[in-house]
């Protein structure tokens, strides 16, 4: 048996005198990871591979303004599954297998890599957002803004700017595999973790990625919703006055649509990056205060986080496919392709 699961097996049922009940919990976590997150890895690459190839055909009824953005979330998200899930957290779980990476000294470009693409994976969602607030809200900027070309400055800009941020974690952490969550994966200096410096640009770090999207998304959805309701009373009020009747409108039914495609997209994103974020910040406050033991959080709710948070990255398709008809569609050819071309 695997050397780290036979481990936690063994704390888990033979040690429980020694363990509190967080430990218990945080061992219980581990032993669910070692299935988890390979299945996640499994579903994970060629889901996303396969919602790029789908969303690139552009058969889906979708704007060239709206694929660009969910492309580049699909291919944010892949990246984060390959250098988060793959490289870092299947490792840790199976550090038996991955001690072979402790003498590679490049922990701290990993770092880099893992951090830019999350960030990416978060703001391609705020940019996403903001434009369809965009169209949906601000009709004079609508032609202007919401086009191909504006999805692709704005897309670069973001990348830029993620990369640019995170290279201070080259300066912060060592080239050394640690193997484990604590909070870091790279092996910490002595004089990082004492400096209030790295522990304060480490907190506005987290504080940028995911705090502030959370607090951007929440307001443009609620203003989104607001100007939907206020326009939809508003043309039901004219369409009865004209016409008589309250027949379907096509153009309220489309901005349901786009509506509810964005809803679901920015609750899956808060509901799954919530624990995360509340317990790094909860964390980097702990650390910035020195208050005393008892208030640091449970370290089974970052384990927690990180399953929820990778999670997020597999839950698009899904989305798409309910939320998308012609997408749905698209799909279901996509699967059956290889069947068909068997048969022939």
């Amino acid at each position: 048996m695997d050397r780290s699961l036979s481990s936690d097996f063994y704390y888990l049922s033979a040690c429980n005198d020694w363990y509190t009940l967080d430990d218990g919990i945080l061992y219980a976590l581990a032993i669910i990871q070692y299935n988890y997150y390979p299945f996640l890895a499994i579903v994970g690459v060629p889901v996303n591979l396969l919602t790029i190839g789908i969303l690139t055909q552009r058969k889906c009824g979708l704007s060239k303004c709206v694929t660009r953005y969910l492309v580049a979330m699909s291919a944010a998200d892949l990246l984060v599954i390959i250098l988060d899930l793959m490289l870092r957290q299947i490792p840790i779980v199976y550090w038996g297998q991955f001690q072979f990476l402790r003498s590679i000294p490049v922990c701290n470009i990993h770092a880099v890599l893992l951090y830019a693409a999350t960030d990416c994976s978060v703001w391609f969602t705020v940019t996403f957002t903001f434009d369809r607030f965009v169209a949906i809200c601000c009709q004079k900027l609508k032609c202007k803004y919401c086009s191909e070309k504006t999805a692709a400055v704005a897309l670069g800009t973001v990348t830029v700017l993620s990369c640019l941020k995170d290279i201070f974690w080259y300066f912060m952490l060592s080239g050394r595999y640690w193997l484990m969550n604590a909070p870091w994966f790279c092996s910490v200096p002595r004089d990082v973790q004492m400096s209030r410096v790295w522990v304060t640009i480490e907190f506005l770090h987290h504080i940028l990625t995911p705090g502030l999207p959370f607090v951007v998304i929440l307001l443009l959805n609620a203003l989104t919703d607001r100007n939907i309701l206020v326009s939809s009373r508003v043309r039901r009020r004219l369409r009865a006055n004209s016409t008589g009747e309250t027949r379907q409108d096509a153009q309220m039914e489309s901005r349901r649509k786009s509506i509810i495609l964005l809803l679901v997209i920015s609750a899956n994103f808060i509901l799954l990056w919530t624990a995360l974020m509340v317990l790094s910040i909860w964390t980097r406050m702990w650390n910035l205060t020195s208050v005393s033991f008892s208030a640091r959080p449970p370290r089974f709710l970052q384990e927690l986080g990180f399953m929820l948070q990778l999670l997020s990255c597999c839950t698009n398709t899904a989305i798409y496919a309910v939320t998308q008809t012609q997408f749905r569609e698209q799909l279901k050819n996509a699967l059956k392709y290889p069947f068909t071309q068997l048969l022939n």
